[in-house]
């Protein structure tokens, strides 16, 4: 009797809950059916305006990506060129061990300037993957021509038997060489560069701490 009348007090506590908590439920419905064009129409609009957005940056966004591009492929060949010389001379002396080009290449990919490490372990990796030792340097080449010398070196051995110790030691003469023409040819341009900060900076501040005082002098006393 107790259990029973228990359940029927439960029973009428709870029906108010019950019945607030479907008017919630229908509310929240009813407020989210109204929300939903609204959404709808923000979700629109944010489209319309990327799509002008793009339109009317695409030619701009089209040139600085290609800048951008270019300028990061002259990065990435000046890093190579600098780090060209000791690589060639790392192979060289591995070479000169005994290694086949080969083997000398496996092995200078964790000596050599990261610039370089990097590339030469995708050889090796690409080698690892059932890919001939000539078509990856040929890949090496095309996807860094700063590599292509280099390349063109090991290829010659790989296909025709060449001697390999000789065409390294002459590859990086010529690769320090070049470097130091191109590290003259700079030095060269820094003149011109300095005409800026000179003609729009440190004459200007130099007429205001030297000049500009005196005149003002003379104004006022007049």
């Amino acid at each position: 009797m107790s259990v029973a009348l228990g359940a029927a007090w439960g029973l009428v506590l709870a029906l108010p809950l019950v019945r607030r908590g479907r008017r919630l439920t229908v509310r929240a419905r009813t407020t989210a059916l109204g929300r939903a064009p609204t959404t709808q129409r923000a979700r629109h609009r944010a489209s319309a305006l990327a799509a002008a957005i793009v339109r009317w940056s695409g030619p701009v966004g089209r040139v600085a990506g290609a800048l951008a591009r270019r300028r990061e492929a002259r990065r990435s060949n000046g890093v190579i060129q600098h780090a060209l010389p000791v690589t060639i001379d790392l192979l060289g002396v591995a070479v000169g061990a005994g290694c086949t080009p080969y083997l000398a290449v496996e092995t200078v990919a964790r000596w050599a300037p990261p610039a370089l490490a990097v590339r030469l372990d995708g050889v090796r990796r690409a080698c690892g993957l059932a890919v001939g030792f000539a078509e990856a340097l040929e890949e090496l080449a095309a996807t860094s021509p700063g590599c292509g010398p280099l390349a063109d070196a090991l290829l010659a051995s790989d296909r025709y038997g060449a001697p390999v110790g000789d065409a390294l030691g002459r590859l990086a003469a010529e690769e320090r060489s070049a470097l130091r023409r191109r590290a003259e040819t700079r030095a060269r341009t820094v003149p011109v560069r300095m005409l800026f900060p000179l003609v729009f900076l440190v004459l200007p501040a130099f007429a205001l701490l030297t000049v500009a005082p005196t005149l003002l002098t003379g104004f006022t006393r007049t």
